[in-house]
């Protein structure tokens, strides 16, 4: 990857011409469709639409997770079409952090040893990852859970495990595909302002949430419908708009 000069800084996220399908012929989905979009260093990006309309996918191809039937996506500008599966495993432990929907916490760890792994495989020592994730799980509130095994935590606590997880560690790209969905109103807003503070602090976010409220912690709102980009106006108002003329 060539240097740029400052005025000219690489995009933390960027996707180019897009596309995902799925099987072939008659059967084939699109759940992609030509999708271009930039996310700058210091930017959270929310992605809203309605159900299956490629927000999901979206977050899967940007994370590595998934691969494009064609277009191409670069996490500061290099391109994962071109990593090996040793390279892509390294970026994800490195370089991005990943909310799932169904928290994928690993059962047979302990918290702290859920959201230290990722900095153990990348390099750093036993001690200081714990270190690092006891900070991770400080900051979403769950400090007491450190020594507690996924399954004797609740729907939220688990959410929360899985957000330190995404955020321990010097990690650029933040993916959170409904990171509150778990979580009560006042726990979730918490949870919203950990990632909107690491995007402040020069990381880049990508949210998918369904909710406008949640949408309004972004600095620009993205519109979905049936895998194509329909809105990027910047404009929650603009998305309940739509939201209300029957996206759904």
């Amino acid at each position: 990857m060539s240097a740029l000069s400052p005025e000219h800084p690489v995009p933390v996220l960027e996707l180019r011409d897009l596309s995902r399908v799925h099987g072939s012929g008659d059967t084939a989905v699109h759940a992609l469709r030509g999708l271009s979009l930039s996310v700058e260093a210091g930017e959270l990006v929310a992605v809203m639409g309605p159900s299956g309309s490629g927000k999901s996918t979206l977050l899967a191809l940007a994370g590595g997770l998934d691969t494009a039937s064609s277009g191409q996506v670069l996490v500061e500008g290099a391109e994962l079409g071109a990593m090996s599966r040793r390279e892509l495993a390294k970026l994800r432990r490195r370089s991005v952090g990943y909310v799932f929907q169904d928290f994928n916490l690993l059962p047979a760890l302990t918290a702290v040893e859920n959201v230290a792994l990722p900095r153990e495989l990348d390099g750093t020592s036993a001690r200081a990852a714990r270190q690092e994730a006891l900070a991770a799980l400080a900051d979403v509130g769950v400090p007491e859970l450190a020594d507690r095994f996924p399954d004797a935590m609740s729907g939220g606590q688990q959410q929360r495990v899985a957000i330190a997880r995404a955020l321990v560690g010097p990690r650029r790209l933040v993916l959170a595909d409904e990171p509150t969905g778990a979580l009560d109103s006042e726990t979730g807003e918490a949870v919203l302002r950990l990632i909107r503070r690491r995007c402040d602090d020069g990381a880049a976010g990508l949210l998918v949430t369904h909710e406008a409220r949640h949408a309004a912690w972004a600095d620009r709102v993205v519109f979905l419908r049936d895998g194509a980009m329909i809105d990027d106006t910047g404009q929650v108002s603009t998305v309940d708009s739509l939201l209300a003329g029957g996206a759904g």
